[in-house]
C-alpha cells in the first residue's frame, strides 16, 4: 500500500511539474488583464484631470513603465491605444506601437528561458493538436498576423503561446506588428473622438462605424485562423 501511495505520488508531482508553468501561465495571462484593466479604468476615470494636464516627459515615461506592465499581462494594448488616444490624440501611435513591439520581444525572451520544452513534449503527443502545429509552422507569418488581427483575442496569452510554439522571433514581430495596424489606429482614433473618458472606456465600441470595423476584424481574423490551422487536401 505505501508503495503504491508513493507512485501515485511520485506521479502526481511529476505531472504538476510537468504541466504547472504553461497552465499556471495561460491562466495568469488571462485573468489578470481582466482585473488590472477594471483597475486601471477606475484610475483614469477618477484622475482625469490630472493626467489631462500631464506634459509629454510625463507620457514618455508613461510608456517606457507600459512596456513592461503590458509584457507581464498587466495592461492590455486596446486599452492603453483608447486612454493615449483620448489624452494625446494621433500623438499616441508611436508610443502604442513601442509599447506592443517592446512586449512581444521581452515575452519571446523571458518565455525561451522557462520550460517551455514540458509544453512543447505535451503538444507533440497531441496528435490532432501537433496536425495542426504543423499547419501553422507552414504559414507562420500569415497565422500570426491573423491571430494579432483580431481585437478579442488576449495580447499577453497569443505572444505566450507564440513563444512557446517555438515560432521564429522575426515572423512574431512583423507579424505581430502587422496585425496589430488596424486594430491600434482603430482604438487611438476612438479614443481621439470620445468627448468623455468615462463613457469612452465603459463603452469603447459605442459609435456603428466602430463596431462595424470591430466585426470585420473578428470575422476576417477567425476566418485567417481556421484557414491555416484546417489541414489543406493535396490534390
Amino acid at each position: 500500500m505505501l508503495k503504491r501511495e508513493n507512485f501515485y505520488h511520485h506521479t502526481g508531482l511529476k505531472i504538476f511539474n510537468k504541466y504547472s508553468f504553461p497552465l499556471i501561465s495561460s491562466i495568469f495571462l488571462t485573468v489578470v488583464p481582466l482585473l488590472f484593466s477594471s483597475a486601471l479604468t477606475v484610475a483614469v476615470i477618477t484622475h482625469e484631470n490630472e493626467v489631462a494636464k500631464l506634459p509629454w516627459q510625463d507620457w514618455t515615461w508613461i510608456t517606457l513603465i507600459c512596456c513592461i506592465t503590458s509584457t507581464f499581462a498587466f495592461t492590455p494594448p486596446t486599452l492603453l491605444a483608447l486612454i493615449f488616444g483620448y489624452f494625446i490624440g494621433w500623438h499616441a501611435v508611436l508610443p502604442v506601437f513601442m509599447m506592443n513591439m517592446v512586449a512581444i520581444f521581452l515575452v519571446n525572451i523571458i518565455t525561451k528561458r522557462f520550460n517551455q520544452d514540458n509544453l512543447r513534449t505535451y503538444l507533440s503527443d497531441n496528435i490532432k493538436v501537433n496536425s495542426i502545429l504543423e499547419n501553422i509552422r507552414k504559414q507562420e507569418l500569415k497565422f500570426i498576423f491573423f491571430t494579432k488581427l483580431s481585437p478579442i483575442l488576449p495580447f499577453a496569452l497569443t505572444n505566450f503561446v507564440f513563444a512557446l510554439s517555438g515560432a521564429k522571433l522575426k515572423n512574431i514581430l512583423l507579424g505581430g506588428f502587422l496585425g496589430m495596424i488596424p486594430r491600434t489606429l482603430l482604438a487611438v482614433w476612438t479614443g481621439s473622438q470620445a468627448k468623455e473618458i468615462r463613457r469612452l472606456l465603459e463603452n469603447p465600441n459605442e459609435g456603428n462605424l466602430q463596431k462595424i470595423l470591430i466585426i470585420l476584424l473578428i470575422i476576417i481574423s477567425v476566418g485567417g485562423v481556421i484557414y491555416y490551422i484546417l489541414p489543406k487536401k493535396t490534390p
